[in-house]
């Protein structure tokens, strides 16, 4: 809760500190509204206070934030991907969603790193049921060029690999695949067991190419992979891998894992984050391996 205290305060300043002070009794009126029960924060609240509960006698996710047009992009995302693998929008109103619990909810990143080729194989089917979503004929996703246009701002960081960055993105996105609808962030926590199969959470829906969606696994967890002694290794087994169960160039893999690695980086400047060396490092190490393979 401390987390989500400081980084609410950090960005909305006062009126964080109002929500903040409001939120037991707006969680008691939206208990009260929609009929649920036994409500409990989630552990590692960062940037929306989340409680799991009941509906009656079925399990539900409440979550709660200040970031209005990030839930409307949420809900909108896991409504287009509806039916292809994802929680269900039970409700949604301005700073509120209201969804399916997966059961019994354990992420991907139980997996690591014992079972990382077993993550790699689920996370590969992941991406191809997703994928098969269409791009909604009327929507307000951004696009990843969007995205990686802040990557030309004046940044403190290294001009080599700024540069390299910038070089990488306008080729990428150049010689792209066709687009479609990404989840955007489909790292180890968002993909959930639920029962015997799985289901994706926390899309930040974004239009891109495919090859795209497999960065943000391909450097998780943070920062249990950074810890592990053979870091480098696993990465490199992880973007073969998904070179050939997706049928992706494992150089353009590695090629977007650089500049979302880079763009990471600037995330962590933008939100004053007080530690960057993560996406420093992670970023180091696809730069070493481009250039091993080079």
């Amino acid at each position: 809760m401390q987390a989500l205290e400081n980084n609410i305060l950090s960005i909305y300043g006062k009126k964080g500190k109002q929500w903040l002070d409001d939120l037991p009794r707006l969680v008691a009126n939206i208990e009260a509204a929609y009929g649920l029960s036994n409500l409990k924060p989630v552990k590692n609240l960062s940037y929306n206070y989340v409680l799991s509960g009941f509906q009656g006698s079925q399990p539900i996710i409440l979550k709660l934030g200040l970031d209005i047009d990030g839930f409307k992009r949420e809900a909108a995302a896991l409504m287009a991907f509806s039916g292809f693998g994802v929680v269900e929008v039970l409700s949604a109103n301005n700073g509120l969603l209201l969804l399916e619990c997966a059961v019994p909810g354990v992420s991907l990143k139980s997996h690591f790193p014992k079972n990382d080729d077993e993550a790699i194989h689920i996370t590969a089917n992941v991406i191809k049921r997703l994928h098969k979503a269409s791009i909604p004929s009327a929507h307000a996703f951004p696009h990843v060029k969007d995205w990686l246009a802040v990557l030309d701002s004046d940044l403190k960081i290294p001009a080599q690999i700024l540069q390299k960055s910038r070089e990488l993105r306008d080729q990428l996105l150049k010689t792209a695949d066709p687009d479609i609808l990404l989840h955007g962030d489909l790292h180890h926590d968002n993909i959930l067991q639920n029962g015997d199969d799985c289901l994706v959470i926390d899309p930040k829906g974004v239009i891109g190419e495919p090859a795209y969606e497999v960065a943000a696994f391909i450097r998780n967890p943070m920062p249990e992979l950074l810890t592990h002694d053979n870091s480098p290794n696993i990465i490199h087994n992880r973007i073969t891998k998904f070179s050939e169960l997706l049928e992706l160039p494992s150089g353009r893999i590695l090629d977007w894992c650089f500049v979302q690695a880079v763009l990471a980086w600037v995330w962590a400047i933008e939100d004053l984050s007080p530690d960057t060396s993560y996406s420093q490092q992670v970023a180091k190490i696809f730069d070493e391996a481009d250039h091993a393979g080079n």
